[in-house]
């Protein structure tokens, strides 16, 4: 078993770029550091890092072990931060940003049983589709869909959000299966005057019939025959299984968008906001809504 100090050990000599730097953080000698990676590659059999008289390469096996011993390490800081500040109850305000669809779906179930369980805490939801900045704005926690951009930031994965191309029986009876090649011909449901598709690997400037600013709207849209629509499966799951739309281009989603929860930083986080994440992560996987009981038209 790789003792766990080791791997602290590791992460810190990454971070520090140095074994100098990192024995002195630690408090030990250099040569105990040299030795301890040492022994620590020996019993993982893989190189860590290159060693050069200037500088420290850290490997391609290096740098992942580092993220994962980073995120260890992370962790024991978070467990002795809650253990100092205590086991109180969280109190007072969280506030909170997600984007519009995600909050009005998944995210009252996890604020109702969090002010159930935690009734001196107050919750702020900020409904937005865009990226808040979450130290300016004052915000703890943000739900983020799509790639990270911002690195400084503690993420949580959630899960992921399958979006396709979908029309409805009636569009596709009135107009045909649409061309991947050549969506610029069909009638489209954007969101932009200047929006571009890509269908097949094959990117298209389409020409909106409808556009619009909710994907809700271009959902109901979209099973009221008006055109194609680009939408996320979580939205539109239930029409696709009653029928109401129809998914194109094969079954393989047009895009994937991972689903993270974020925060400012693990270092000394209140216990509100661990606890707030741990109920998104728990409660607000992207799971489809309930059927609305449609009638057939």
């Amino acid at each position: 078993m790789i003792p766990p100090a080791d791997m602290l050990l590791f992460a810190t000599v990454v971070r520090e770029e140095s074994f100098t730097r990192a024995a002195l953080k630690l408090g030990i000698t250099k040569q105990t550091v040299s030795e301890r990676i040492r022994q620590l590659e020996e019993r993982l059999g893989v190189r860590l890092l290159e060693r050069t008289t200037r500088r420290l390469r850290v490997t391609g096996a290096g740098v992942t072990y580092s993220e994962r011993c980073a995120a260890i390490a992370a962790l024991i800081d978070e467990a002795n931060s809650e253990v100092q500040q205590g086991k109180a109850d969280p109190t007072g305000l969280i506030r909170v940003s997600s984007p519009v669809l995600y909050g009005r779906r998944f995210l009252t179930p996890v604020i109702s049983k969090y002010l159930d369980r935690y009734p001196q805490a107050q919750v702020e939801l900020v409904l937005a589709d865009r990226r808040p900045h979450l130290i300016e704005e004052g915000l703890d926690v943000a739900i983020h869909i799509g790639p990270l951009l911002d690195s400084s930031l503690v993420a949580r994965k959630l899960g992921e959000s399958s979006v396709h191309f979908v029309a409805s029986p009636r569009y596709l009876s009135r107009y045909g299966m649409p061309d991947a090649r050549n969506l610029r011909s069909a009638r489209c449901i954007g969101f932009s005057a200047f929006e571009t598709w890509m269908a097949e690997g094959v990117k298209t400037r389409i020409d909106p019939v409808l556009t619009v600013n909710d994907l809700e709207l271009a959902c109901e849209a979209a099973i009221a025959g008006v055109g194609i629509a680009l939408v996320p499966d979580i939205l539109c799951r239930d029409a696709l299984r009653d029928g109401w739309l129809k998914v194109l281009f094969g079954p393989k989603p047009a895009m994937l968008r991972s689903i993270h929860v974020v925060y400012p930083s693990r270092t000394n986080l209140p216990p509100k906001v661990r606890l707030f994440v741990d109920a998104v992560a728990t409660l607000a996987a992207p799971t489809p809504p309930k059927a609305r009981g449609r009638k057939r038209r």
